[in-house]
């Protein structure tokens, strides 16, 4: 009887229900022993009232659960996050309400599945984009820079020695503009994951991380893990995005960078002993969302959260396919 209430659509659902406390409030009216003089009595108005509440009370019970579904959608609504895929509203109550809820989640599918091939494709060149500007920052300003640093040496034995100080200033700007442009083409273009896979990528990304930001960092590299090109890609980015954080704002003395299978998921982490998540030391908001929706991207979850101990713990963790579980 109940499932068959259910399946009502939800006007006659309502409309049942005002029906039921109208009949109630009609036989109450005709065989209650009750009269109203007018002017009405005290005692007809507290009895008249005592009535109305219990007319209001049965009307909301009814009426509760026929609009309880439009509730769980209106709140499912309001918290989904497009870069958090995954939850769907519960598809319960009259066809009416059932039939939007497969609407809105009908929707959702196509929406995040339309976003992640839009965002597969924007990633693709963004990617090809960061090795055509490494290429020409190595090929042409890189070798600018090193032509300058040839010529001040070929100055070096003609000089006066007056100056000789100038020169050597000369020089270590042209070293230092050489290694800051190589630097900058290691980032946009990570050489170690395309040659030597992702786990030396990682190992080459920390330790250039710890002589910079002269931060200990202590790895655990799973080797051999079942990750796509595309996967290994975004695990690269985010911990080049996680440790580029701590170094802009944790004040961090240590650092772990961990990426290992965790039962039917490949979890990468990184976290910190640095200030925690106050506002000063938050990272940005688009670096955050830039490795959320690098995570969307691949289907995973990316949480950022401070642990008990203290610092900031970023972690991306990564569903297997069924055929490699």
């Amino acid at each position: 009887m109940r499932s068959r209430v259910n399946s009502m659509p939800l006007f006659w659902r309502v409309f049942g229900t005002n029906a039921v406390v109208l009949v109630l409030a009609f036989l109450g009216l005709v065989l209650a022993p009750v009269t109203v003089s007018v002017p009405p009595a005290a005692i007809e108005v507290v009895i008249l009232t005592a009535g109305l509440l219990c007319l209001l009370a049965i009307n909301l019970a009814l009426l509760r659960p026929a609009f309880r579904p439009l509730d769980n959608l209106v709140d499912t609504m309001r918290r989904h996050d497009p870069l958090d895929p995954g939850p769907r509203v519960q598809v319960e109550g009259g066809p009416v309400v059932a039939a939007l809820a497969h609407a809105f989640n009908d929707m959702l599918d196509r929406l995040e599945t339309e976003r992640r091939e839009s965002g597969r494709r924007a990633l693709l060149v963004q990617e090809h984009e960061r090795r055509r500007i490494a290429r020409e920052l190595h090929d042409e300003v890189g070798q600018t820079l090193t032509g300058v640093m040839l010529q001040v040496e070929g100055l070096a034995a003609t000089i006066p020695e007056p100056l000789r100080e100038q020169l050597d200033e000369l020089r270590e700007t042209a070293r230092a503009g050489t290694e800051e442009v190589r630097r900058i083409a290691s980032r946009l273009r990570p050489e170690a994951l395309e040659d030597l896979g992702l786990q030396s990528a990682l190992s080459a990304l920390a330790g250039a991380f710890a002589e910079q930001a002269r931060v200990r960092v202590e790895r655990h590299l799973d080797p051999a893990l079942p990750l796509s090109e595309e996967q290994e890609l975004v695990v690269y980015r985010v911990a080049q995005e996680a440790l580029t954080n701590v170094a802009r704002h944790a004040n961090a003395t240590r650092v772990q960078l961990r990426l290992e299978r965790a039962e039917q998921h490949i979890v990468l982490t990184v976290r910190d002993d640095g200030r925690g998540l106050v506002s000063d030391a938050r990272p940005p908001s688009h670096g955050i969302s830039g490795m959320r929706e690098r995570a969307m991207l691949i289907g995973a979850q990316l949480t950022l959260t401070e642990p008990p101990a203290g610092g900031t713990q970023v972690q991306l963790s990564i569903p297997l396919d069924k055929g490699t579980r």
